[in-house]
Protein backbone atom coordinates (compact mmCIF):
# COMPACT_ATOMS: atom_id res chain seq x y z
CA UNK A 1 0.00 0.00 0.00
CA UNK A 2 1.44 3.09 -0.96
CA UNK A 3 1.10 6.80 1.18
CA UNK A 4 -1.00 9.22 0.01
CA UNK A 5 1.49 12.46 -1.31
CA UNK A 6 0.37 15.58 -0.31
CA UNK A 7 0.89 18.40 -3.04
CA UNK A 8 -0.69 21.39 -1.53
CA UNK A 9 2.33 22.31 0.71
CA UNK A 10 4.41 21.71 -2.71
CA UNK A 11 1.40 24.15 -4.78
CA UNK A 12 1.40 26.65 -2.54
CA UNK A 13 5.03 27.08 -2.18
CA UNK A 14 5.17 27.16 -5.65
CA UNK A 15 2.21 29.47 -6.53
CA UNK A 16 3.83 31.54 -3.87
CA UNK A 17 1.58 31.41 -0.78
CA UNK A 18 3.25 32.21 2.26
CA UNK A 19 4.97 29.34 4.72
CA UNK A 20 3.10 30.64 7.26
CA UNK A 21 0.24 27.90 6.73
CA UNK A 22 2.90 25.61 7.71
CA UNK A 23 2.54 23.14 10.65
CA UNK A 24 5.83 23.96 12.29
CA UNK A 25 4.93 28.19 11.65
CA UNK A 26 1.73 27.32 13.42
CA UNK A 27 3.30 25.41 16.14
CA UNK A 28 6.03 28.07 17.36
CA UNK A 29 3.62 30.30 17.06
CA UNK A 30 1.74 29.09 19.49
CA UNK A 31 4.53 27.41 21.99
CA UNK A 32 5.64 31.33 21.77
CA UNK A 33 1.91 33.03 22.55
CA UNK A 34 1.66 30.33 25.27
CA UNK A 35 4.75 30.70 27.37
CA UNK A 36 4.15 34.14 27.42
CA UNK A 37 0.48 34.09 28.70
CA UNK A 38 1.38 31.46 30.72
CA UNK A 39 3.96 33.13 32.23
CA UNK A 40 1.93 36.54 32.24
CA UNK A 41 -0.54 34.60 34.33
CA UNK A 42 1.61 32.86 36.48
CA UNK A 43 2.61 36.15 37.70
CA UNK A 44 -1.19 36.30 38.88
CA UNK A 45 -0.44 33.45 41.15
CA UNK A 46 2.14 35.67 42.96
CA UNK A 47 -0.62 38.90 43.61
CA UNK A 48 -2.86 36.03 44.84
CA UNK A 49 -0.43 34.56 47.06
CA UNK A 50 0.06 38.55 48.48
CA UNK A 51 -3.82 39.31 48.80
CA UNK A 52 -4.15 35.57 50.65
CA UNK A 53 -1.43 36.61 53.14
CA UNK A 54 -2.39 40.13 53.36
CA UNK A 55 -6.48 39.44 54.16
CA UNK A 56 -5.51 36.36 56.19
CA UNK A 57 -2.07 36.79 58.26
CA UNK A 58 -0.84 33.77 59.58
CA UNK A 59 -3.00 31.59 57.85
CA UNK A 60 -0.72 28.84 56.26
CA UNK A 61 0.49 30.00 52.43
CA UNK A 62 2.70 26.93 51.58
CA UNK A 63 5.97 28.63 50.75
CA UNK A 64 4.64 31.94 49.85
CA UNK A 65 5.70 34.39 52.49
CA UNK A 66 4.57 37.73 53.30
CA UNK A 67 6.62 40.48 50.78
CA UNK A 68 9.85 41.83 52.00
CA UNK A 69 12.37 42.98 50.17
CA UNK A 70 16.41 42.32 51.44
CA UNK A 71 17.07 45.76 49.49
CA UNK A 72 14.90 47.57 51.96
CA UNK A 73 14.20 45.61 55.04
CA UNK A 74 12.76 49.03 56.49
CA UNK A 75 9.80 48.55 54.08
CA UNK A 76 6.63 48.12 56.42
CA UNK A 77 4.90 44.89 55.31
CA UNK A 78 1.37 46.88 53.38
CA UNK A 79 4.51 49.37 51.46
CA UNK A 80 6.35 45.74 50.50
CA UNK A 81 3.44 44.17 49.53
CA UNK A 82 2.02 47.12 47.36
CA UNK A 83 5.72 47.27 45.94
CA UNK A 84 5.76 44.28 45.21
CA UNK A 85 1.94 43.88 43.71
CA UNK A 86 2.99 46.36 41.82
CA UNK A 87 5.46 44.49 39.63
CA UNK A 88 3.36 41.41 39.38
CA UNK A 89 0.14 43.09 38.14
CA UNK A 90 3.03 45.10 35.52
CA UNK A 91 4.45 41.81 34.68
CA UNK A 92 1.55 39.81 34.10
CA UNK A 93 0.12 42.83 31.63
CA UNK A 94 2.69 42.99 29.85
CA UNK A 95 3.07 39.46 29.21
CA UNK A 96 -0.26 39.48 28.17
CA UNK A 97 -0.47 41.94 25.51
CA UNK A 98 2.94 40.82 23.91
CA UNK A 99 1.68 36.99 23.68
CA UNK A 100 -1.61 38.85 22.77
CA UNK A 101 0.51 41.21 20.03
CA UNK A 102 2.87 38.12 19.12
CA UNK A 103 -0.43 36.21 17.95
CA UNK A 104 -1.47 39.56 16.18
CA UNK A 105 -4.65 39.89 18.42
CA UNK A 106 -5.75 43.46 19.51
CA UNK A 107 -2.31 44.52 19.40
CA UNK A 108 -0.21 45.51 16.91
CA UNK A 109 2.59 42.74 16.00
CA UNK A 110 5.13 44.85 16.01
CA UNK A 111 5.14 45.76 19.84
CA UNK A 112 5.60 41.77 20.45
CA UNK A 113 9.30 42.16 21.79
CA UNK A 114 9.48 45.55 23.11
CA UNK A 115 6.53 44.88 25.10
CA UNK A 116 8.26 40.90 26.35
CA UNK A 117 11.27 42.34 27.01
CA UNK A 118 10.08 45.41 28.72
CA UNK A 119 8.05 42.80 30.93
CA UNK A 120 10.69 40.58 31.93
CA UNK A 121 12.85 43.30 33.01
CA UNK A 122 10.15 44.36 35.27
CA UNK A 123 9.32 40.76 36.50
CA UNK A 124 13.45 39.83 36.64
CA UNK A 125 13.49 43.11 38.88
CA UNK A 126 10.93 42.41 41.26
CA UNK A 127 12.39 39.03 41.47
CA UNK A 128 15.62 39.85 42.98
CA UNK A 129 14.20 42.82 45.28
CA UNK A 130 11.86 40.50 46.98
CA UNK A 131 14.10 37.58 46.12
CA UNK A 132 13.45 34.57 49.46
CA UNK A 133 10.01 35.44 49.06
CA UNK A 134 8.47 33.27 46.60
CA UNK A 135 9.10 29.60 46.70
CA UNK A 136 12.45 28.55 45.13
CA UNK A 137 10.70 26.89 42.18
CA UNK A 138 8.84 29.41 41.50
CA UNK A 139 11.57 32.02 41.70
CA UNK A 140 14.13 30.18 39.29
CA UNK A 141 11.03 29.24 36.69
CA UNK A 142 10.23 32.44 36.56
CA UNK A 143 13.61 34.01 36.13
CA UNK A 144 14.20 30.94 33.48
CA UNK A 145 11.64 32.19 31.62
CA UNK A 146 12.78 35.84 32.12
CA UNK A 147 16.27 35.15 31.20
CA UNK A 148 14.77 33.29 27.52
CA UNK A 149 12.51 36.77 26.75
CA UNK A 150 15.72 38.51 27.51
CA UNK A 151 18.15 36.71 25.59
CA UNK A 152 16.02 35.00 22.96
CA UNK A 153 13.34 37.89 22.24
CA UNK A 154 15.82 41.20 23.27
CA UNK A 155 19.59 40.06 22.13
CA UNK A 156 19.30 37.21 19.84
CA UNK A 157 15.82 38.23 18.25
CA UNK A 158 14.32 34.45 18.19
CA UNK A 159 12.19 33.34 16.34
CA UNK A 160 13.12 34.85 13.16
CA UNK A 161 11.80 37.82 11.65
CA UNK A 162 10.08 35.41 8.96
CA UNK A 163 7.99 33.96 11.35
CA UNK A 164 4.38 35.13 11.66
CA UNK A 165 3.65 37.21 14.17
CA UNK A 166 7.11 38.76 15.02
Amino acid sequence: MTRPTHRAGKDRRAAGVPEETDVSDRMVKVIIAGALVVHGLGHGGALGALAWIQVSPGSNAGAWLAARSWLAPSLSSNTATTLASAFWLVSLVGFVIAAMAFWGAIFPRRIWRPVAVGAALVSTTGIVLFLGTWPAFNTLAALGVNIAVLVGVGWLRLPAEATPGT
